[in-house]
């Protein structure tokens, strides 16, 4: 049975039409558009018409090539931005109109176990406790389970993320170091109030999912151009994601660039994921992280082969 998964995120929305392999996939078709959903919704709560259409025609998009791959199921779902937005209504029936099936605004909790069921599917060689980061756009979900176990142990969506931390603190090029000790401080606040839902500090494989993660990866590896086969699995020592962020925070917009796996969507909004991340590992004691291809997109799609 074809099945089709979207997840519309604050910075992205994504496609994968699949097949079903062993309990697992075998990917179709795997796009990801940056359409910048959340942008302002951190100050306003509300989605602009600008990022309502960016969102509509990349959804426009995804509806013909579901259709044309003659998928059987099909499950949208939105996370942080549409979460906190006043105007969700608005998006609801825009993506119902366009898609022609229902689009869910699922929980922070939702989207923890999603993320969860994606990641550990997708990984092979890890075994025991996992503890899962999903840094988006305008949340981070935390999850911690084993692998042996079908449902997170436990989970927290925290509401940090690469765009709305550099739409709240990172309003230079490149940042001052003042904005950049706001984010952090922000950052760990939000960190030891996940810590009662999430035991962070229990040893655990530390696997890390989304576009900042990817990115940090493609660039410790020095790849050309952006490789996910090369990416997925690879591991980053804490030395190595603080040396990156480090050099990310000091670099202009056109610096950041010009690096070659960087995708043009996470140019302004890189440093905030990274300094996310990195502030992760300090606070988990990590000594490094496992960069995951597969996330919440793939989770979705388990979920229509359950």
């Amino acid at each position: 049975m074809r099945v089709a998964a979207i997840d519309c995120g604050t910075n992205s929305i994504r496609l994968l039409v699949a097949d079903p392999s062993d309990g697992g996939l075998v990917d179709v078709v795997r796009d990801m558009r940056i359409v910048r959903l959340g942008e302002g919704v951190d100050r306003s709560r509300r989605l602009s018409a600008a990022a309502l259409e960016r969102t509509r025609a990349a959804l426009s998009d995804y509806a013909v090539t579901i259709a044309a791959h003659g998928t059987e199921r099909v499950r949208m779902v939105a996370t942080s931005a549409t979460r906190d937005a006043s105007n969700r209504e608005v998006f609801v029936a825009m993506a119902r109109a366009v898609l022609g099936a229902e689009p869910e605004v699922i929980s922070g909790a939702q989207e923890a176990e999603l993320c969860f069921a994606g990641a550990v599917t997708g990984l092979s060689g890890v075994n025991g406790p996992v503890l899962v980061a999903d840094i988006g756009g305008g949340s981070t979900e935390l999850v911690r389970g084993d692998t042996s176990e079908a449902r997170p142990l436990g989970s927290h969506s925290m509401d940090v993320g690469c765009v709305r931390m550099t739409e709240r603190y990172l309003h230079d090029d490149p940042p001052t170091p003042d904005q950049i000790r706001a984010t952090v401080a922000d950052v760990r606040c939000a960190i030891a109030t996940a810590a009662s839902d999430v035991a962070i500090s229990m040893p655990a494989t530390f696997v890390g999912v989304s576009g900042t993660v990817t990115t940090l990866a493609a660039i410790a590896l020095r790849l050309d151009r952006y490789d996910a086969a090369a990416i997925h699995g690879a591991t980053l020592s804490a030395p190595q994601v603080d040396d990156i962020t480090s050099r990310l925070l000091v670099m202009t917009r056109v610096e950041r660039a010009a690096l070659p796996a960087m995708h043009p969507g996470r140019v302004d909004v890189i440093g905030a994921g990274a300094l996310v991340l990195r502030t992760l590992l300090e606070a988990t004691g990590a000594s490094q992280v496992i960069a995951s291809e597969h996330d919440i997109l793939d989770g979705i799609a388990l979920s229509l082969l359950r």
